[in-house]
């Protein structure tokens, strides 16, 4: 069975990067309709971006798709994680500006607003990619790669310089609310030198210490600190999460990414297209839909910091 929202949903808030106020309303959508933006500050005949591997357009610092006349929408992989996380298959995001509000720096808020909305099923069967063998591509040192296994699975592996991060590595399974429970309130980090090299080029205009956790040579400076000890890593598996759904179907497959971004997942996802016999696209059975993401979720599967 595929998902879609019970009804509309506003969302207000600033882009990270352009730092402009930027509303956004998630609004359900027919059985097979994937997840489209529309951007509402475009003509209509222009304005519509699926996602799915064709509009992704490779970038370092967040995820951004355009559609064949160039418009774009760039910071999605928070929301697609959130609506990867929930199970939502089908959703027309309306939005009136190039960038996808930043909020917290999680996807938490994104998923308060999906539950507070409502999940509504479909009398529609849902297709999955099954990953058949292993896919992996490399770069200066990180890896993601795609293997095969029963559910999503997402492992990840990093390294920083910053003493309060260090070492981190972490594997979950995403089924009966995992992504929920574990990852969705983990936010984005930089180090404060990043955050200065940034402003100086003109980006992450609209990044605050609430919308981010800030290192300074082992010091965390966001009120209140980290979230989790291991907030960094789990973000990075988040970041997958969103990254995975650009596929425009959910994955039964372990991904693994070590040092790894939004780039290299992104080349992942290309490397796999292009790999026939390493996938296959299959109508989901009751045994596989018992352990996809969102299944059986609840607002109690949120922690108390979203």
């Amino acid at each position: 069975m595929q998902n879609t929202l019970s009804s509309e949903r506003l969302i207000v808030g600033t882009g990270l990067h352009s730092g402009a106020l930027v509303r956004l309303k998630l609004r359900p959508a027919a059985p097979d309709t994937g997840i489209v933006f529309r951007r509402v500050d475009c003509a209509p005949n222009v304005n519509q971006i699926a996602v799915s591997p064709e509009t992704w357009v490779e970038a370092s610092l967040c995820t951004v798709l355009q559609n064949a006349h160039g418009v774009r929408v760039s910071t999605v992989e928070h929301l697609l994680a959130a609506l990867h996380g929930c199970g939502i298959h089908n959703a027309i995001i309306e939005i009136d500006g190039p960038e996808v509000p930043i909020l917290d720096g999680s996807a938490a808020p994104f998923v308060a607003q999906i539950l507070a909305t409502g999940i509504r099923r479909q009398d529609a069967p849902l297709k999955v990619v099954r990953i058949l063998k292993p896919v992996e591509v490399t770069r200066d040192g990180a890896i993601a790669r795609l293997l095969p296994a029963p559910a999503l699975e997402i492992s990840f592996e990093i390294e920083f310089a910053d003493t309060a991060i260090g070492h981190q590595s972490k594997a979950l399974e995403m089924c009966n609310g995992t992504f929920l429970r574990e990852l969705s309130d983990c936010r984005t980090f930089c180090r404060r030198a990043d955050v200065e090299a940034m402003h100086s080029r003109g980006l992450a205009l609209g990044g605050t210490l609430d919308n981010a956790v800030v290192f300074d040579n082992g010091a965390v400076l966001s009120p209140g600190g980290l979230r989790r000890t291991d907030e960094p890593v789990r973000h990075k598996m988040l970041d997958a999460m969103g990254d995975l759904y650009v596929l425009g179907l959910p994955v039964i497959g372990r991904y693994e990414g070590v040092r790894a971004g939004h780039a290299l997942t992104g080349r992942l996802l290309q490397a796999l297209l292009a790999t026939p016999d390493a996938y296959e696209i299959v109508t989901c059975d009751d045994q596989m839909r018992m352990r996809m993401p969102g299944v059986g979720i609840t607002p109690r599967d949120l922690p108390l910091s979203a």
